[in-house]
């Protein structure tokens, strides 16, 4: 996975049920967002949402939890996904969040969060995520560090009446899309008897979608409601397996990935975890002829070469690495994610021009990749810009909610850069965010 476990999420948010405020680190993988996304796009169209304008991200996070921001992101914790056993009960969980965006739950918690005195760090770092990308308040992700536990719970939190009102929105959109809609009874399942727990023993979903008896057995009515059950899709059920298995592959033991390959229900998602495990084992042989076993399958497939490019660039190989990529991004022209790689793998092979222009290439796609803008720096400083190197870290630091560093490296990225130029007004932003922190 060419970013897991690496990458600081470039928003960081303060989940639900945290104790102290933190930032939450996004699982950045090119194969697990491109999976989701098959899996998203026909309940978000059963919704009335476009798949191009909303996106599901995976939170580093072991806790059941799903939630929304904004009106662009879904995001759901990998310990969610691993939990569940089908692809209809992840499309539920998508589209129950993507029913909170379309029925207008979180514009107004936004409108009404800019106006709330106590929630005067959120409104900055909404604006920070925004003008460090692009100068617009409206294209922010989410919220960055600072803001505490409690002002984040009242933000993410929904009343017993927007649940209600999300669920019927889910099941329909789930009907819509041709999907079956008992995927939504599928993760109550899960949920069942959590309102009994104490707060601090329940799972965060429950601290921010409030699950009760009734609300289960109206769900259950609606499902019921729309007769005999729909058939499964394969090709989501393909997508649901290889999600869950990258994401088992990198977050749990080698050995427990290695004993649990075999049960994939296909060969190459068996091989890819294989390639995985053997990679966190250092073991390069075994990992590359799995992985290799996986593209002989799937010569074609672009998220498989990423992972190859990953393991031979974590063992020393750039100049191999550097071609496995370029195979990649011709596959998947423009992909944020494989780009980075390719201008990590680049750098790694002494090649910082070239570098530069993929990892520009990647920025200018996905802003939130905080790894991209570190290697982006060191571009800029192995070609004679310290401006823009200084530029870019600060932005680097802003998003990672670091906003004392981030105002030290845009003090400096001011004095390098021409005055008024692009990069000069993104430090200037990333500036005033860091100072209006401070008081």
């Amino acid at each position: 996975m060419a970013q897991l476990k690496w990458i600081v999420c470039a928003l960081a948010l303060v989940l639900a049920g945290a104790l102290p405020a933190r930032a939450v680190d996004l699982l950045r993988d090119a194969d697990v967002e491109y999976g989701l996304a098959q899996l998203a796009a026909p309940v978000l169209r059963g919704a009335g949402l476009s798949p191009n304008q909303v996106r599901v991200m995976v939170v580093d996070d072991t806790g059941l939890n799903a939630f929304v921001a904004d009106t662009q992101h879904i995001f759901i914790n990998s310990g969610m996904i691993l939990k569940l056993e089908s692809a209809g009960a992840l499309q539920s969980v998508i589209a129950h969040e993507a029913a909170h965006i379309t029925n207008g739950h979180i514009t107004r918690r936004l409108g009404n969060m800019r106006n709330a005195r106590t929630a005067t760090g959120l409104g900055m770092a909404l604006a920070l995520a925004a003008g460090a990308a692009t100068g617009s308040a409206e294209a922010a992700v989410g919220v960055a560090a600072g803001t505490s536990s409690s002002a984040m719970r009242r933000f993410l939190s929904h009343t017993r009446a927007e649940e209600a009102a999300a669920d019927q929105s889910a099941v329909r959109a789930m009907v819509r899309a041709g999907i079956d809609p008992r995927g939504a009874v599928e993760v109550f399942e899960i949920f069942r008897g959590q309102e009994a727990l104490s707060v601090g023993r329940q799972d965060p979903y429950m601290q921010t979608h409030p699950l009760t008896r009734d609300r289960m057995r109206a769900l259950e009515g609606f499902v019921a409601a729309y007769g005999k059950s729909l058939p499964d899709d394969p090709t989501a059920a393909y997508w649901f397996a290889r999600v869950q298995g990258k994401i088992s592959a990198f977050t749990r033991a080698p050995s427990w990935t290695l004993r649990r390959a075999g049960s994939s229900p296909s060969r190459d998602i068996a091989l890819m975890r294989e390639a995985a495990a053997h990679h966190r084992q250092s073991d390069l042989g075994r990992a590359l002829a799995a992985i290799d076993g996986a593209l002989a399958l799937r010569p074609r497939d672009p998220y498989l070469m990423e992972l190859k490019g990953q393991i031979l660039l974590e063992n020393r190989r750039a100049g191999p690495a550097v071609q496995v990529y370029q195979n990649a991004v011709s596959l998947a022209p423009g992909h944020a994610l494989i780009l980075g790689g390719l201008g990590r793998a680049l750098l790694a092979a002494g090649n910082p021009q070239a570098a530069l222009q993929a990892l520009e290439q990647s920025r200018s796609r996905d802003f939130r990749d905080a790894r991209v803008l570190r290697d982006l720096a060191a571009a800029y400083a192995q070609t004679g810009q310290p401006g823009m190197a200084s530029a870019v870290t600060a932005e680097r630091y802003a998003l990672q909610g670091r906003l004392k560093d981030a105002g030290i490296h845009a003090t400096r990225a001011m004095g390098l850069l021409p005055r008024g130029s692009a990069a000069w007004q993104r430090s200037q932003d990333v500036l005033s965010a860091a100072e209006r922190a401070a008081r």
